[in-house]
C-alpha cells in the first residue's frame, strides 16, 4: 500500500505534467510553436490590399508551409502594404520570378500568402522581393460589385422595356390611324 506522501507525489507529478501539456497546447494553438526563430531569410512583397492578413500568418507553396509573415508596414509614398516574410532556410530554391497572392483558408478562414514558383534559374535571397503580386479578394467588395451590377442591369432592362413599350404604342397608334384612313 502506498503511503500518503507517495500519493501526494504522484498527484503533484500528474498535475505538473498536465500544466506543461496545457502550456504546449496554448503555444501550438497560438502559432508560437518554437521559442527560437527557425533559420531562414527575409523577402518582401508589395500589395494594394492585404485584407485581414496578420503577422505570423503562414506563407505556403503548394499548400506546404514554408515560412511566416514577419512584419507588415505601409509605404509612405505609394501607400501600398509592404509585407516581409521569413522563409525557412530549407526552402532556399524559390525562383526569383515567382508570384505571391493573398488567399483565404476556406470561406471564412484566415488569410495567408501563397507563392507560385515560376521558372527562373536564379533564386530568392535574403532581402529579395517578389514583384508579381495579387491582392486579397475581399468578400465585402465582391458583394458590393455584384449588387451594383445587378442594380445597373435591372435599370437597363427597365429602360429597354420602356423603349419596347413606346415602340409598341407608336406602332399601335400608327396602325389605328391607318385603319381610320382606309374607312
Amino acid at each position: 500500500m502506498l503511503t500518503p506522501r507517495a500519493i501526494e507525489s504522484f498527484v503533484g507529478l500528474f498535475l505538473l505534467i498536465t500544466i506543461l501539456a496545457l502550456i504546449m497546447l496554448a503555444f501550438k494553438v497560438s502559432g508560437l510553436t518554437s521559442f527560437f526563430q527557425v533559420k531562414g531569410y527575409e523577402v518582401s512583397a508589395e500589395f494594394d490590399d492585404i485584407g485581414q492578413l496578420k503577422v505570423r500568418s503562414p506563407v505556403k507553396i503548394g499548400g506546404v508551409v514554408v515560412g511566416e509573415i514577419s512584419t507588415i508596414s505601409l509605404d509612405p509614398v505609394s501607400f501600398k502594404a509592404i509585407v516581409r516574410m521569413h522563409i525557412n532556410s530549407r526552402f532556399n530554391e524559390i525562383p526569383d520570378d515567382s508570384s505571391a497572392g493573398i488567399l483565404t483558408a476556406g470561406l471564412l478562414g484566415d488569410n495567408y500568402i501563397a507563392i507560385n514558383p515560376m521558372y527562373s534559374q536564379s533564386f530568392l535571397k535574403n532581402g529579395g522581393q517578389l514583384h508579381d503580386t495579387h491582392s486579397a479578394m475581399i468578400l465585402e467588395k465582391l458583394i458590393g460589385q455584384l449588387i451594383y451590377k445587378l442594380g445597373n442591369s435591372s435599370t437597363k432592362e427597365s429602360a429597354a422595356t420602356d423603349k419596347v413599350d413606346t415602340k409598341d404604342a407608336n406602332l399601335a397608334i400608327s396602325n389605328k390611324d391607318n385603319s381610320h384612313e382606309k374607312n
